[in-house]
């Protein structure tokens, strides 16, 4: 399987294209003179940012000074689809390190030749691609605050209003 390093990455960041509902997620990164831009879903980016959340609590980095500003980094053509995403630490070179793998196209033989990219962020970097994700997220629909289920402009039919609530 293909395994490209960005290390380190010179920028990281997460884009959103599209009207709230219906937005396209993007992973975006630069470092060793290449751009990459990966088509992601919105779940794998939150369970990316819940995860280096807390990991960077772990190595005592939750009060990390770190600007939300917006990225420099455009969507280009996607490289692939994102199918799996794993993060972790390199203790020895106190770095993170996000590896991103294609998704499996049905074939189950076709995972092993899927190429990964494996993403090296300093504790800043980390920091700032944390807060910079989370405005990402954050700037999609609202969210109704009697059930806390995304809302369309129109509104959207509340299970609060007619019993109707999942139980979960």
């Amino acid at each position: 399987m293909p395994i490209f390093e960005l290390d380190p990455v010179d920028q990281i960041a997460v884009a959103a294209v599209g009207e709230p509902g219906a937005r396209q997620f993007f992973l975006l990164a630069s470092g060793s003179g290449r751009t990459l831009t990966l088509t992601c879903e919105k779940s794998q980016i939150q369970a990316l940012l819940v995860r280096l959340q807390q990991m960077m609590a772990a190595q005592g980095l939750e009060g990390t000074d770190a600007a939300a500003g917006g990225s420099a980094l455009l969507p280009g053509e996607p490289e692939w689809q994102v199918g799996e995403m794993g993060l972790g630490y390199h203790e020895e070179r106190r770095m993170f390190v996000l590896v991103a793998s294609e998704g499996a196209t049905g074939d189950e033989g076709a995972s092993d030749e899927a190429p990964s990219v494996r993403f090296w962020l300093s504790h800043q970097q980390a920091a700032e691609f944390s807060k910079q994700a989370e405005s990402v997220l954050t700037a999609g629909r609202p969210l109704c605050p009697r059930c806390g289920l995304p809302m369309d402009p129109a509104g959207h039919p509340c299970p609060v209003n007619n019993g109707a609530r999942p139980i979960f």
